[in-house]
């Protein structure tokens, strides 16, 4: 008899703070309604999930995952203006004041490299033959502070088991969008455009890397990195690569856009890891957003149960 043990900072169904009473609570501590959606039926991915983005677009046949966090939600808000996006501005502020009119339909992602089902995608097709899930994760960023968001996506691994890459491919490489028109940070050289991504291939084939097309159940807004962006919870939040159009398989190891602009600062990895600071500042504590005091960082965010293997026998200061 097989038993499962659920991970420490899993979420069973039984727990979860039923919908109604959720909306109440947060209406009363923060007199807005956030709206948390998450609805547990069906599993294929319906053909107007990647609509233009409208406010309050719910995603269709969304079920729970087992990948998930009790903590509390950060406001809707919160995680909708407050976002680092360069492409339409370094402020936090930028990207939602900058990015409504972003054209995210229609979208292709074009797959390349060590991959036998190479091609150009539109994201809908891409997507559709998995199941979308409602996951609750820690975020973490660089600049100590943090958030907890429902993101809604598709397993990375599921994507990468129908593309079938090659025995060479050890890492997958990602790219966003290059449009200065549409990306009016992209007209500054704060960084070398396009924005670009890697991950080794095991931190990419982990159940817990996720492709995110919504958020709080609903369609992903343009300015946290709509259609489809990245999302892997045990590393900081610029590991998170948003607008994605070009994935690459790929033998060596890819270049990643804030690595190149300053190595000393930024790895390729970027694993939370309390224990090694930042040059210019500590990352031992982290301020949650909507919090005054800061709290321990925890190493890999909290979800070292299911990523620590990955990184068994290496120098995490050197490998940062």
């Amino acid at each position: 008899m097989l038993i499962k043990i659920p991970k420490s900072w899993q979420l069973s169904e039984s727990d979860a703070t039923p919908e109604n009473i959720y909306k109440e609570r947060r209406r009363f501590m923060k007199g807005t309604a956030a709206v948390i959606t998450g609805g547990i039926a069906g599993s294929l991915l319906g053909r107007d999930a990647f609509a233009a983005w409208v406010r309050g677009e719910k995603l269709p046949n969304v079920v729970q995952s087992q990948y998930t966090t009790d903590e509390e939600l950060t406001p809707y808000d919160d995680v909708t203006q407050y976002n680092n996006f360069y492409e339409f501005g370094t402020n936090k502020g930028d990207p939602y004041d900058n990015a409504l009119d972003f054209k995210t339909k229609p979208w292709t992602v074009e797959i390349a490299g060590e991959v036998n089902n190479p091609g150009i995608y539109d994201v809908e097709d891409l997507l559709r033959p998995h199941q979308m899930e409602h996951r609750i994760y820690r975020h973490r960023c660089v600049e100590t502070w943090s958030m907890v968001v429902p993101w809604v996506g598709v397993t990375l691994a599921d994507i990468i088991k129908r593309l079938e890459p090659t025995s060479r491919a050890k890492y997958i490489a990602f790219e966003t969008l290059h449009d200065p028109k549409q990306m009016p940070g992209q007209n500054r050289n704060v960084l070398q455009w396009p924005y670009v991504e890697g991950l080794r291939m095991d931190e990419a084939m982990n159940p817990l890397t996720l492709l995110a097309t919504g958020v709080y159940g609903e369609v992903m807004p343009p300015q946290n990195g709509a259609p489809i962006r990245l999302i892997i919870p045990w590393k900081y939040g610029f590991k998170g690569i948003k607008s994605i159009v070009k994935i690459t398989f790929t033998e060596k190891e890819p270049p990643t856009s804030w690595n190149v602009s300053a190595p000393r600062e930024y790895g390729f990895y970027a694993n939370v890891n309390p224990e090694v600071s930042h040059p210019r500042w500590s990352q031992a504590k982290e301020r949650r957003i909507g919090s005054f005091f800061k709290q321990p960082t925890l190493m890999f965010n909290g979800y070292g149960e299911d990523v620590a293997h990955l990184y068994s026998g290496m120098d995490l200061a050197k490998y940062f």
